[in-house]
């Protein structure tokens, strides 16, 4: 079988060739294509792998990003793509990486029915988000339905606005989202934290927390138009901010030995090399929440960067 940039596949290590590259990415969201753009540039021979199954792929438009503000996340990430398949050193398999485990001078990575063998791996596969139980809330998912304030609040500026969370972090969020529009309402679904102290100091804002429970959003072909309580009122908003519990997916790097934090997430340092020496991590896996796209791009350019330097030692 070969592979999208003829590489040339094998089922297993034993009885078969395994392939060598210098640097395997697992994923290609910013993060990972920012490294591995930086490390062909750099000679190094890269495979990305990717499930092409991005988290923000029901997201119209991402902002932020320095000459991209507006553009789909799926067109940048086939630009992103486009750009390091045009260089000899890159190749790329739509993939889900199954296991990492050790070997002697690197790592076996299975994917599919296929192994690669390699010396260093990026770590860039993001996160899974867990929502409210609402049952329409996907649907107007990355229309009028957002979990990230700095990407898509702009465009409700001066809007009525919600905030739905179960988290204890809510009043936090919602002093950020104030920035944008004072015509906001906390739901905390009778589950969600917001202190008195927390709930006085945002009144003084205007905010209002609503901590009865809720049924769903509500809203047509034009998109959300209001909060649907379980006791029958529904209260008009013109967007949803959607406060997730963010989790990353790193279950496939579990035999390795790695350092995480207390949420789950890998410990790194500022080079983003991980505690075992040839593994490195960018983007949302190495730090609470999501990353903007920009932030995650730039972690991707600096862990390229130092990985460069460690092989050259």
């Amino acid at each position: 079988m070969t592979l999208e940039g003829g590489l040339e596949s094998s089922a297993s290590l034993e009885g078969a060739a395994a392939l060598e590259r210098e640097v395997v990415v697992v994923g290609a969201g910013p993060a990972g294509l920012s490294a591995a753009l930086n490390l062909v540039r750099a000679r190094r021979s890269t495979l990305v792998l990717d499930s092409n199954r991005p988290r923000n792929a029901a997201t119209f438009a991402s902002h932020g990003y320095v000459s991209r503000d507006g553009i789909s996340p799926l067109e940048l990430r086939r630009l992103g793509r486009e750009e390091l398949e045009a260089y000899p050193e890159a190749s790329f398999a739509k993939a889900v990486v199954s296991n990492v485990t050790r070997i002697d001078g690197g790592f076996a990575v299975a994917y599919g029915a296929s192994v690669v063998t390699t010396s260093t791996i990026v770590i860039s596969t993001g996160l899974t988000e867990k929502f409210p139980a609402l049952p329409s809330l996907r649907q107007f998912y990355g229309t009028s339905a957002h979990s990230c304030v700095e990407c898509d609040a702009y465009e409700y500026a001066d809007q009525p606005i919600a905030l739905i969370g179960e988290t204890d972090d809510l009043a936090a969020r919602a002093l950020v989202l104030s920035q944008w529009s004072r015509d906001l309402i906390v739901f905390t679904n009778g589950v969600g934290v917001v202190t008195p102290e927390d709930e006085a100091m945002l009144g003084e804002r205007g905010i209002r927390v609503e901590r009865r429970e809720l049924a769903d959003v509500a809203g047509d072909r034009s998109g959300i138009t209001g909060v649907a309580l379980a006791d029958g009122e529904t209260v008009p908003r013109a967007a949803v901010f959607v406060r997730p519990v963010y989790a990353p997916n790193l279950a496939y790097v579990s035999e390795l030995g790695l350092e995480f934090d207390a949420d789950g997430y890998l410990v790194v340092d500022g080079g983003g090399r991980t505690s075992v020496p040839g593994v490195y991590a960018a983007g949302d896996s190495t730090a609470p929440g999501p990353q903007q796209l920009i932030v995650a791009a730039g972690a991707g350019a600096k862990v390229a960067a130092a990985l460069n330097r460690d092989m050259l030692i």
